[in-house]
């Protein structure tokens, strides 16, 4: 699926006006991210992602983690390993290392991607609810 490009020249995801939380370009976060709905990195994150829903790594992103999400969309670097129940989309220019576990895998043409797939049914993700 192909997004519309937005005045500045950078591709609208269809889901972006859905987007419930942003990590911008030039921030920097490690740790563990759970969330629910649809989240958005621009910047450079370490460590563990976990969700039901969709992940969206831009161009200026830099991602080092264990994702397990419902749907992600890679158009940054990316290196880890990956397990989405749904769908994984890697739009150019991503850079992608490392393993993806998915039951439907989207590459564009321009993606470089190193990396071990495994297609099929995969493992729902784990719990998203945040401990008190």
């Amino acid at each position: 699926m192909k997004g519309r490009k937005d005045k500045t020249g950078m591709r609208k995801d269809a889901a972006a006006d859905k987007i419930k939380a942003f990590l911008g370009a030039g921030s920097q976060f490690e740790g563990t991210l759970v969330f629910e709905d649809i989240v958005r990195m621009d910047g450079s994150f370490s460590g563990k992602i976990t969700s039901k829903d969709t992940l969206i790594v831009g161009e200026t992103a830099h991602i080092e983690a264990d994702i397990s999400v419902g749907t992600l969309i890679i158009s940054g670097r990316f290196k880890g390993q990956v397990t989405a129940n749904n769908r994984v989309e890697l739009r150019a220019p991503a850079q992608v290392e490392g393993s993806i576990n998915t039951p439907s895998l989207v590459v564009e043409e321009g993606v470089l991607m190193n990396s071990t797939v495994t297609m099929g049914q995969t493992q729902p993700p784990l719990s998203t609810s945040v401990p008190d």
